[in-house]
């Protein structure tokens, strides 16, 4: 049993804890368990999400900020949301090593319920984070909620390959080699060991799009990444919408 997933109410507090104890060695890690190709997936989630220059964008489960910082750098203005103030104390940290301005608002808060005004934001982002919350389905409504008639709703995680050797092997990957890293970096396996129990409680990318077209979402599609490991799920908030 990993210590960090929890189930109900005390999903939150489980998440919290996890984050809160790996923000420091997070980029790292990121970089070691995916061998470099996690800034390739959320490159192209940015590309997915045709930023406009003046646009705003909110980025929810910000974490570091990686997702935040590429939304900024195309021209948009960013809200970068996290609960956990020691994820976003590194995202501050990263603000100020860039060497150029860039227009972000980082704010402590709940994804399922952000205290940020509906019908607001032209892209509307999460990464690696609807996943962990309570309720994936809350959060992806209130994703709806902060969008603006025509926005776009773009949610980038770990997915589950059609393919059966494929997925086998993968989540062997998550179960045997990823905890290694949170031993190695954080002192604690389960840190790492915590992706594997959490992607087998999500729907993962069909799950995610099936809900998107209940909610009414247009141009609902899935973009899978290195055979469906990682998958993007997209969405049009139609123009107008009851």
């Amino acid at each position: 049993m990993n210590r960090y997933f929890r189930t109900g109410d005390d999903r939150a507090q489980g998440v919290a804890e996890l984050f809160n104890r790996i923000a420091p060695r997070y980029d790292l890690i990121n970089d070691l368990q995916s061998f470099g190709m996690h800034r390739w997936w959320k490159h192209e989630l940015i590309d997915l999400c045709e930023i406009k220059p003046g646009e705003t964008a909110v980025d929810l489960c910000c974490g570091t900020g990686d997702v935040a910082f590429r939304l900024a750098q195309r021209g948009a203005t960013v809200t970068g949301l996290d609960f956990s103030s020691s994820m976003l104390d590194v995202a501050r940290r990263r603000q100020q090593g860039v060497g150029k301005e860039v227009n972000i608002a980082w704010r402590e808060g709940d994804a399922m319920n952000t205290g940020l005004p509906g019908k607001s934001f032209d892209v509307v982002t999460i990464s690696y984070g609807l996943r962990n919350l309570s309720s994936w389905e809350v959060g992806l409504a209130e994703m709806l909620r902060l969008a603006r008639p025509g926005a776009r709703l773009a949610v980038l995680d770990f997915g589950k390959p059609d393919f059966g050797p494929w997925r086998s092997a993968y989540f062997g990957y998550l179960r045997f080699v990823v905890p290694v890293f949170g031993r190695l970096f954080c002192g604690d396996a389960d840190t790492h060991g915590y992706i594997h129990p959490s992607l087998e409680a999500y729907p993962a990318q069909r799950g995610v799009d099936a809900r998107m077209r209940e909610l009414g979402l247009e141009h609902c599609r899935i973009v899978n990444l290195l055979g469906g490991v990682m998958s993007i799920n997209l969405a049009r908030v139609p123009r107008l919408i009851a």
